[in-house]
Formats: C-alpha cells, sequence, structure tokens
C-alpha cells in the first residue's frame, strides 16, 4: 500500500471519474456512494485494493455512518488497510474531501486516492439542523429571521434586481437553459424543457422566485479517482489526462464593512479597509491563483445554482463579466452550450437537486468528461480549461480548476 515514488510530481491528475444517475429512493447513501466509486475505479482501471486514501464529504442526514462517511464507504467496498478522511463543509464538503485527497497525493504520501461523496435527503427543502447555535450566523438568519433557504435565495435575487435591473425573466432564463443542458445528461434527474412561462407560472416560494427558479433534494453520489503522473502514466487504463490545477477552499475575510469611528480629540475618522476581493469573488480567485490561469483561460464552468439568480452571481464572482453584466451574457446565449462560455452544460442543480456531499464532486465530474470530450450531445466544443463554484453554510467557499 505504500506510495511508489517515482518521477517529481506538479499536478494531480483526475484518472477515474463516476456518478450514479440523481433522482429520489431514500435508499442508503452508501448505495449511491458505492456506485459511483466502482464506476470511477472502472474508468480508471484500478482495482479498490489498489487505492491507499479514501477521503469522502459527510453526509450530515444519515445517522452516525453519515458522519464517518469515509469509514463507512471504506467498509461498504471492503477493508483493505487504506487510510480515510472525513469532510464537512455543507455544499462543499466534496471539494473539502478533494483538497484533502489532493495535498496527501503531492505531499508524497500516496500514489492513488479515492474522493466520494453521497446523500440520501428529505423531500422538501433542507432545514437547519437540530440544535441551538446563536454563533453561527446561518442558524440566526434561520431562526431569527425565518429566512430558509428560498427566503436567502430570494433576498439575493432581489438585490441583483435593485443593483442592476435585473427581472423574473432573466431568472426564468436561466433555467430555461439549464433545463435545455439537462435533456442531453443521462444522469440528470430532471429531462424535460422548461419554458419561460413555466417558471413564471409555477407557484411563488419567496418573492420573487417560483419553485421553477429553486433546485430540489435529491439522492445521488459521486466519486473521482486521483493519482500522482509517474502513476497515472503507468496504468494502460487511464484515459487522456485531466489535470486538477487549483483548488480553493476559502472562508471571508474581515472586516467586509467599513466603520467610521469619529476621533472626539481630532474629530478625524478611523476607517477600516474592506478586503479589495469580496468573499465569493475570492473564492474563484484562489483558485486562479493555484492554476496560474484566469477567467480568460476558460471554457466552460460548473456553478453552484441553488437558485436561477445565483448562477448570475458566479458569472461575476467568477470574472466572466463585470458587476451588472451577468443578464446581458446570459441573454446572449454566452452561457448556453455553443457560446463563448456555458456555464453548467450538466443542467445545474436545477436538472439534478441537491445531494449535498456529492454536488461538488459531480460539479468536477461534469468538467473531467468534459475535458475528455465524453460529454456526448452536450459536449463544449474544444474544452480545454473548467471551473466549478460552490458555497455551503457558514463561510465555506470552494472552487476547482481543471485543465487537459
Amino acid at each position: 500500500m505504500a506510495p511508489d515514488g517515482g518521477d517529481a510530481m506538479t499536478d494531480v491528475i483526475v484518472a477515474g471519474a463516476g456518478m450514479t444517475r440523481w433522482g429520489k429512493w431514500g435508499r442508503p447513501f452508501v448505495e449511491y456512494g458505492v456506485e459511483a466509486a466502482t464506476e470511477a475505479l472502472a474508468d480508471a482501471g484500478v482495482d479498490w485494493r489498489d487505492v491507499q486514501f479514501v477521503a469522502a464529504g459527510e453526509t450530515v442526514r444519515n445517522g452516525y455512518a453519515g458522519y464517518v462517511a469515509a469509514s463507512t464507504l471504506a467498509r461498504a467496498l471492503g477493508w483493505s488497510g487504506a487510510q480515510i478522511a472525513t469532510a464537512y463543509g455543507a455544499c462543499t464538503s466534496g471539494v473539502m474531501a478533494l483538497d484533502v485527497a489532493r495535498a496527501r497525493i503531492l505531499a508524497g504520501l500516496c500514489d492513488i486516492a479515492l474522493v466520494v461523496g453521497a446523500d440520501t435527503t428529505p423531500k422538501g427543502f433542507l432545514a437547519p439542523n437540530a440544535g441551538d447555535r446563536p454563533d453561527d450566523p446561518d442558524w440566526l438568519r434561520f431562526r431569527l429571521l425565518g429566512a430558509t433557504n428560498p427566503a436567502y435565495f430570494a433576498l439575493a435575487a432581489r438585490r441583483r434586481m435593485d443593483l442592476y435591473d435585473a427581472t423574473a425573466d432573466d431568472f426564468a432564463a436561466v433555467k430555461v437553459k439549464n433545463a435545455r443542458h439537462g435533456l442531453a445528461n443521462p444522469r440528470a434527474r430532471y429531462r424535460k424543457e422548461v419554458t419561460a412561462e413555466d417558471v413564471l407560472t409555477s407557484p411563488v416560494v419567496s418573492d420573487p422566485l417560483h419553485l421553477l427558479d429553486i433546485c430540489a433534494t435529491s439522492d445521488g453520489g459521486a466519486a473521482l479517482v486521483l493519482m500522482n503522473e509517474a502513476k497515472a502514466r503507468q496504468l494502460a487504463g487511464t484515459t487522456r489526462a485531466v489535470r486538477i490545477r487549483g483548488v480553493a477552499s476559502v472562508t471571508p475575510a474581515y472586516p467586509n464593512t467599513v466603520l467610521e469611528l469619529p476621533d472626539m480629540a481630532t474629530d478625524s475618522s478611523l476607517v477600516v479597509p474592506q478586503p479589495a476581493r469580496s468573499y465569493m469573488d475570492s473564492i474563484g480567485d484562489a483558485a486562479y491563483d493555484q492554476a496560474g490561469l484566469g477567467p480568460d483561460d476558460v471554457d466552460l464552468a460548473e456553478v453552484y445554482d441553488l437558485a436561477t439568480a445565483l448562477e448570475l452571481d458566479w458569472y461575476e464572482h467568477l470574472g466572466f463579466c463585470a458587476p451588472g453584466e451577468a443578464e446581458k451574457l446570459l441573454r446572449d446565449g454566452e452561457t448556453a452550450i455553443g457560446g463563448r462560455l456555458p456555464v453548467n452544460p450538466s443542467g445545474g442543480l436545477a436538472c439534478f437537486g441537491e445531494a449535498v456531499p456529492a454536488q461538488a464532486i459531480a460539479q468536477v465530474c461534469e468538467i473531467v468528461w468534459q475535458l475528455r470530450g465524453l460529454a456526448g450531445a452536450r459536449q463544449v466544443e474544444g474544452a480545454r480549461v473548467g471551473i466549478t463554484a460552490n458555497k455551503g453554510l457558514f463561510g465555506h467557499g470552494s472552487a476547482v480548476v481543471l485543465s487537459t
């Protein structure tokens, strides 16, 4: 089980990707994780017993087995002596697990790692976890403001309307685009063309967002096999190499407001400077910096579209356009397949729904298939660089840059 050594390592290779079809079956999350892992291992041409390290995203809704997800999945695959780690960062859990596995390979502690996320979710929108956490800003917004996720998303949508004159028609257009993309994805839960009228006449959940503006909760699993370059070259079963160029798992920088405090002696003000870039901007920035690449290098993106308006925010946070220009990018067809920079060619969470520890890994799977040219009817032609982006509760943000 010890690493083989060999050539100096620069990038980590995604040698295998696997994903279940997403839906709502209510089976144990372990089944989804094993299915995804088995496919990823086969894709990489690797036997489970050759895996030296397993990193998994935690699922808090599935009892103790979910809290120790890496151990649970390692047992289900067959005890083999692999080392493990379980990561939790809400919707960024999958990338946190990937980051741990990547770091272990770069440190020379293993040659082959498996990253898995799987979830079984309840019906309806996700509720806050049990227990009192008065120092948790998300708990406070749930309990004191009554701002559950749909209400929170609606506040962001209203902000876009106030700042940039976005309209409900723009939000509906995001759903229409992603639904069209999802038609070509056999793993998507929802594979049905949607019109703007369908979105705008669906029930209002939290004004200005309608039911079809907000993603569902789903069951599903996704997995990746990572290798160092030397091992990837050795294995004839590996396909066209996709490299992890940058991984971000960032928290906000404070202060994020400007305080002006009068000095009674001098009548001057003390100004506490804001960060040069916002927290949401910093998520992509950190991954770009590691990769030595920038927004102009990106050919496609998979972003966190829990609600349609949030996708528009990501266009700006990832540097695809200036603030206030996301709606024009969408209206001009730039972010649809066939456009300059397709966003969510998989169909996004609009077509998959949330399976929390799996979704950030699923985004990476889609980029891998696109960069290999294996995405079928949803293929982004000539794709060479892709980025993913996610945001979780309590200040977790993640992004991954991959390239051929």
